[in-house]
């Protein structure tokens, strides 16, 4: 008996093992000489002991299961009007909260919406549990890192994997089924805490991000869920605590244009290229309306304009935060009825379960307004299954413990890490570094041996973890110092050490940067430099070191590192992000050459001088000379910079030559819509008055290897537009990766979306298509391409 025992502890601590893997694990000869059946046996009661019960409709409770909600034949729509009926308005209440309360007379438990999956399931928010049989989850590289490697197949496959051990730990009893992630805020300000959690500064690659991601976690199983995504926080969300202004007290002041243009374009792919299930509504004011009671936003735009087929919920305590904080309604009463007019379904936290019922007595609300945001919900959760009885018996049931840190997933998370390093800088070149020149490295840095700082923030806990110096390791012997005690870096009292590491090894590598003690939710930074000491650590280094010096950074935001840009003795820069579990091993696997790298920067690198006088709190995208304000990102911001969005190098030279292409591309005009109105202004033709469906651009680039190494291609397609008043420099218009060997050539297929991706925001907030020269670039090649409307239309100034 007690060898059982012990099957089942290793079994609940390692739940991927394989049978053999336990069998050896298990240093007992009688225990390894059981027959493999009775192991198997034994593993599936394991498995079943952890088993959740059914959420409603059990089939053992005769009295509930044959209520109509519970008939999964019926269409969801009238399963959703049967429930509603039957529920008391005290029931209904309770419902509207995230920690929802169970109505045992018919059957249905209570049940914890919160859970999120930024990068891997994590264990933020009560609805995740680990532990027992469920030690750990896969963990991927915080989202900026896996957006640098702009492989949108990359972050679907990151979204399936993510969703198969949600739902084996919900199998299990350790986790919910909804999960309040991504967040696709725009990157918009340099020391934003929470910029890691985003996919970058650009629309459209924040938009691409969402839909992949999303359709990765939901699946592709019609209007059936395997997990509800949910993007965040909407809208024009960006600032945490900067100067004593904080989120919850902040109102952002943003223009139609830059909502239009900027703020909104990645929830709006979200929802309608995504089919997300819910999107978050944000702590802050936008115009002097908290988001959460703004039915502008909430019921015209997104579920109105975008038809969102999901459910709308707070950011937690958002509600109260309105009321009791920026003190937008005189009551709490109103600021609950406030909310749900405004087409709020769900308050993360207790606000609506405590305020409504009286908001409906006092008349503030009908019952209707309740019913609306609770059909919302409970449709989303009859997508899910929950309300279809026995987990095990429905799709995904069969997903437990073995479906978690398999190695499968592990190696995706590995090569996630891999394609999102950034090689900045390369003098000489200095990397790869070789085999047989650099046996002996040095490693050092407060980054150089790190473990829970490569998973960045929204994390949960690892399968197990490969810190910097474990991977370089793997490739040569190392020297470790940490230089720094932390990334503060308060001190030289380490300083020495690592100098003499540095004088002793064959090659350097300093793993420098931030943590989240720097930057995380609620921790906006101060500036861009490298913290405390490090640049003094990394010069004195670089100064002492016998052979090549390699800086590798750790950050989510951007960091002005001039000084070793311009260093001739530092001879490499790699950016890793958050690389996740596996970071270390794809650090080392990118130095020593094994992986050629191909991420990109999703945000640009600016210098320290740009935030020395930009408050945070100027939510203006375009620059502006009359008030010598710089504009932010790449589109608008034409100032220095440090390295440019889309940066990012190879150990092979790619060349591009555009093989077929259109030169004018006409607009066809929707003849119902533009007679009688302002179509084309300024030559530029309303968006909403084009037949859009198909109206795409098509080329064919031809990609050629000229250097002696396979490689990978980052292949980023800009449109600069005709010059105007509402016109960005420049903006992403599409992007698509291609391998391509050494020596060799492959063709790329690009498609544009001309609606989408060649049209203009004008101060109105309107999109528009400007008529005439739309120069395409890529790369270093430029294709000049006319668009004109099939018909002059109305034209108006």
């Amino acid at each position: 008996m007690p060898y059982i025992l012990l099957l089942f502890q290793y079994h609940y601590k390692y739940p991927h093992w394989s049978v053999s893997q336990m069998k050896t694990g298990i240093a007992t000869t009688t225990m390894a000489s059981l027959p493999q059946t009775i192991i198997l046996f034994l593993l599936l009661l394991g498995a079943f002991a952890q088993a959740r019960d059914p959420f409603a409709c059990d089939s053992k409770d005769a009295k509930t299961s044959s209520l109509p909600f519970c008939k999964v034949s019926m269409p969801i729509p009238n399963r959703v009007t049967d429930l509603l009926g039957r529920l008391t308005m005290q029931e209904k209440v309770r419902l509207l909260v995230n920690n929802a309360a169970a109505v045992p007379r018919l059957g249905i438990k209570g049940y914890e919406w919160w859970s999120e999956a930024l990068h891997g399931v994590s264990n933020v928010g009560p609805g995740t549990k680990f532990g027992g049989a469920f030690p750990g989850a896969t963990s991927f590289p915080q989202v900026i890192t896996t957006a640098a490697s702009f492989n949108a197949t990359l972050w679907e496959a990151i979204g399936r994997v993510v969703s198969d051990e949600a739902r084996a730990m919900y199998n299990g009893g350790a986790a919910g089924l909804t999960y309040w992630s991504p967040n696709v805020n725009i990157f918009r300000d340099p020391r934003w805490g929470r910029g890691q959690e985003t996919p970058g500064e650009d629309p459209v690659l924040a938009g691409t991000y969402a839909a992949s991601y999303v359709k990765g976690l939901q699946g592709n199983n019609g209007d059936r869920l395997k997990v509800a995504a949910c993007c965040k926080h909407f809208t024009a969300y960006d600032l945490d605590n900067w100067n004593g202004v904080d989120r919850f007290h902040f109102n952002a002041k943003v223009s139609k244009q830059d909502i239009e243009d900027t703020f909104d374009v990645p929830f709006k792919m979200c929802v309608q290229d995504g089919n997300v299930a819910s999107i978050m509504c944000s702590y802050n004011q936008v115009n002097g309306v908290p988001t959460c009671a703004d039915p502008n936003l909430l019921k015209r735009t997104i579920r109105g304009q975008w038809n969102l087929n999901g459910y709308i919920v707070s950011d937690c305590d958002s509600v109260g935060v309105f009321y009791n904080t920026q003190h937008y309604t005189s009551t709490p009463e109103e600021a609950a009825a406030d909310a749900i007019k405004a087409g709020l379904d769900l308050d993360c936290g207790p606000f609506l379960a405590q305020y409504t019922e009286n908001a409906v007595t006092r008349g503030l609300l009908k019952e209707a307004d309740v019913n609306s945001a609770l059909a919302n919900t409970l449709t989303v959760q009859m997508r899910l299954g929950m309300f279809d009885g026995e987990p095990s018996a429905q799709p995904f049931g069969n997903l437990g413990p073995k479906d978690v840190c398999t190695p499968a997933h592990q190696e995706l998370a590995l090569e996630a890490a891999r394609q999102g390093i950034v090689l900045l800088n390369n003098r000489g070149p200095s990397l790869p570094l070789s085999h047989l020149r650099h046996r002996t490295v040095a490693v050092i840095g407060p980054n150089s041996n790190a473990t829970v700082t490569m998973i960045g923030n929204y994390a949960g806990v690892a399968c197990a973890y490969t810190s910097p110096l474990q991977g370089i390791g793997n490739y040569a012997k190392t020297i470790h110092q940490m230089g720094c005690a932390d990334v503060a870096c308060n001190d030289d009292k380490l300083f020495s050490g690592a100098i003499n590491a540095a004088r002793q090894a064959d090659a350097t590598v300093l793993v420098m940067g931030l943590d989240q003690s720097i930057e995380a939710e609620f921790r906006d930074r101060t500036g861009l430099l490298l913290p405390g000491r490090q640049q003094e650590l990394v010069s004195k280094v670089a100064m002492a070191s016998k052979g090549p010096t390699i800086l590798v950074l750790m950050s989510g935001g951007p960091i002005d590192v001039s000084f070793s840009k311009n260093d001739p003795r530092i001879g490499a820069i790699l950016w890793a992000g958050y690389p996740g579990q596996a970071g270390g091993a794809a650090i080392a696997d990118v130095l020593y050459g094994t992986t050629n790298p191909e991420g990109k920067l999703p945000m640009t690198w600016y210098p320290q001088e740009y935030v020395s006088n930009l408050p945070m709190t100027d939510m203006a995208m375009r620059s502006s000379p009359n008030r010598n304000y710089p504009g932010r990102t790449y589109k608008f911001y034409k100032g220095p910079v440090v390295y440019p969005f889309g940066h990012g190098l190879s150990y092979t030279n790619f060349v591009h030559t555009i093989a077929s292409a259109p030169k004018v591309v006409t607009v066809p005009l929707d003849g119902h819509r533009h007679s009688g109105n302002a179509t084309i202004s300024g030559k530029a033709i309303k968006v909403n008055h084009v037949r859009c469906n198909k109206l795409s651009v098509g080329l064919q680039v031809d990609v050629k290897n000229t250097g002696s190494k396979d490689g990978t291609h980052t292949m980023l397609v800009f449109s600069k537009p005709p010059a105007g008043h509402w016109a960005p420099q420049k903006q992403l218009v599409a992007f698509a990766k291609v391998h391509v060997p050494a020596r060799s050539q492959r063709r790329v297929g690009i498609n544009i979306h001309v609606c989408k991706f060649l049209s203009v925001v004008d101060r109105s907030g309107v999109r528009r298509i400007p008529t005439g020269v739309h120069n395409l670039h890529i790369g270093g090649v430029k294709h000049s391409l006319s668009l004109q409307p099939a018909t002059l239309g109305v034209i108006k100034s």
